[in-house]
This record gives structure tokens, C-alpha cells and sequence, in this order.
């Protein structure tokens, strides 16, 4: 969405994208995926990417009713519950969250809205419930 690194520093790639939820779908029940998810429609259901390389993207017209965990998350839709992205958020104008947002890397966009906390996931500890992601941080003892 917003193509370059300006710190010189190599961006985080998304996935290529293996799955498409269309337009004029509507899932009702959790998602589990690998890869790329390209939403343009529904889902009512947590949305969860297993893997290092899993990249959400979620239209101008998608909307996803329930909890996300991705590495990378590219929004330009609706998400009603809590964001984690253990890379990377990037929201565009259109995006609209009621819910938190974890994050690593955040990029937002002039229009988007957040109804809910932002909070980075340090270096120190990872979020709870995202120890079985591969590329969150493990946890202090």
C-alpha cells in the first residue's frame, strides 16, 4: 500500500496471496490460513494466519466480525474486535477497527479510524494469545 521503506531498512513482504474470500461471500465460523487472504467479503469468525508469512488483506468493502491474528495486516475495511499483527499494520483511508490493534510496525493512513487501544508489541515480551505465533517474541521469564 504505501510501497517504500523510508528508513533504508528492507520492508516486510506480504505473502503472495493464496485465498480469496469474494465479494458476494459471507463466512460464518473461524478462518485459519497460510499465506495471503485477499478479503472482499464477510467473515463472522476470528481470522487466524498460521506461520511466519501470514498477510491479511482486507478491502474497501470486506468486513471481518471477530478476533485477527496475522504477521501483516493491510486494511482498507471494517474489523469489529481486536487486531495482532506480530510484523506489520498498514491502514489505509478506509480502514475502520473497533478494537485494539497490536502491532510491530504500524503505518496509517489519512482517514483511517481506530475505536480501540494501539499498542506495540515490544521487544521484551510478546502479547498474550500470540505465543503460538512463530514470529511473535517469546516471553520474559
Amino acid at each position: 500500500m504505501f510501497g517504500s521503506s523510508r528508513n533504508g531498512k528492507h520492508a516486510v513482504r506480504p505473502a503472495a496471496v493464496e485465498s480469496l474470500i469474494g465479494s458476494r461471500m459471507s463466512i460464518h465460523g473461524d478462518v485459519e490460513f497460510a499465506g495471503g487472504l485477499h478479503v472482499e467479503g464477510q467473515i463472522s469468525g476470528s481470522v487466524v494466519a498460521q506461520g511466519r508469512d501470514g498477510t491479511l488483506t482486507l478491502t474497501e468493502n470486506g468486513r471481518i466480525e471477530g478476533r485477527v491474528e496475522v504477521a501483516c495486516a493491510i486494511i482498507n475495511g471494517q474489523i469489529v474486535g481486536d487486531l495482532s499483527a506480530s510484523e506489520r499494520v498498514e491502514l489505509a483511508a478506509n480502514a475502520r477497527i473497533e478494537g485494539d490493534v497490536h502491532y510491530k510496525t504500524l503505518l496509517v493512513a489519512e482517514g483511517a479510524q481506530v475505536n480501540g487501544r494501539l499498542m506495540r508489541i515490544d521487544e521484551q515480551r510478546a502479547l498474550p494469545g500470540l505465543e503460538h505465533m512463530p514470529s511473535a517474541l517469546p516471553a520474559q521469564a
